[in-house]
Formats: C-alpha cells, sequence, structure tokens
C-alpha cells in the first residue's frame, strides 16, 4: 500500500488538470453568451495577420468564440495550438473588444510539466495590447527555465491579437 501511495504521490505532477475549453472560456468571460464563429482567411488577410504579428500562421481557417452581454460584443477567444519544444501547447488567449489581452489560460501542455508557465508569469499578458512591448526583449519577462515555453505563448499571444485586430477592426 505505501507503495502505491508513494506511485500516486511521485505520478500526481503528471496529472496536472488543466481546464477544459469549455472552462477556460467560462473563466475568461464569466457570465457572457458564447458563440463559435468560424473563418476563412483570404491570403492577403493571412499575410497581414503574419506581418502583424511578427509570427508564422497554421493556416487559414481560425475558430473564434464570442463573448457577448445583453448583444454587446465584450471580448473574442481564440485557442491557439503550437509547438514548444516537440510537442503542443494549446492555449486560450481571450481578447476584450477594444483589443487588449483579458486573459491567457493553458488548456493543454504535452511537454513535461515542469516546462509550463506559472499562473503569475502569464498574468503579465493581461491588458497588453498588439505593439513593440508585447516581446521577451521589452516588457514580458523571459522565463528562467522554459524559453521555448516563453517563446511560444508570446507569439500565441501575438497571433491571437493580429487575428483580431484583422477580423474584428480593434484599433492599434
Amino acid at each position: 500500500m505505501k507503495q502505491f501511495l508513494a506511485l500516486i504521490f511521485l505520478a500526481a505532477p503528471l496529472l496536472a488538470a488543466f481546464p477544459s475549453a469549455q472552462e477556460a472560456l467560462s473563466l475568461a468571460f464569466p457570465g457572457a453568451q458564447l458563440t463559435r464563429r468560424e473563418y476563412f482567411l483570404t491570403e492577403p488577410q493571412g499575410r497581414q495577420v503574419k506581418d502583424l504579428a511578427g509570427t508564422e500562421l497554421s493556416g487559414l481557417w481560425v475558430v473564434a468564440y464570442e463573448a457577448r452581454r445583453d448583444g454587446k460584443l465584450k471580448g473574442v477567444g481564440f485557442f491557439d495550438t503550437h509547438r514548444v519544444r516537440t510537442l503542443n501547447e494549446t492555449v486560450l488567449v481571450a481578447i476584450s473588444a477594444e483589443g487588449h489581452i483579458q486573459r491567457v489560460e493553458v488548456v493543454a501542455f504535452k511537454e513535461p510539466l515542469e516546462y509550463t508557465a506559472k499562473a503569475a508569469w502569464i498574468k503579465q499578458f493581461e491588458g497588453r495590447k498588439l505593439d513593440a512591448e508585447l516581446s521577451q526583449k521589452k516588457a514580458i519577462r523571459p522565463l528562467s527555465g522554459a524559453t521555448l515555453t516563453a517563446n511560444a505563448m508570446t507569439d500565441a499571444a501575438r497571433r491571437s491579437l493580429a487575428l483580431h485586430r484583422v477580423l474584428y477592426g480593434a484599433t492599434p
């Protein structure tokens, strides 16, 4: 029995609980009505997103989750799945109607858990907009021991903000 409990204790970090996609959306937009919208970007829109973000776009098909209260758009959520080192991570980037990040939430992380970003580090994205400051060379602090995670998450934030600007016309 002691060996079994020790095994469970050692395996606990491997069972880290990330919120589901629906839970992440509810955390980002509490009480809002959510609508899933699919967009097929044109080639020029794809180039515009890439240029604004300063990073590659994985494809031209995009899914956005619009959050409304009393019929008014309050924000949009984008799930961004990307490679960290050799495996994928998926984050929700929730953006206000005005084009600022409201919340970033990790919903899947396939790399070893020691490479995950802590909530305190992720919180620094809140309130950020798409500008030169949204960079690890500027306002985003580096993440010691998890540089690839930090790079991937920063790129996801920039991509999502660029998508928001192209699809919803948020001003710079």
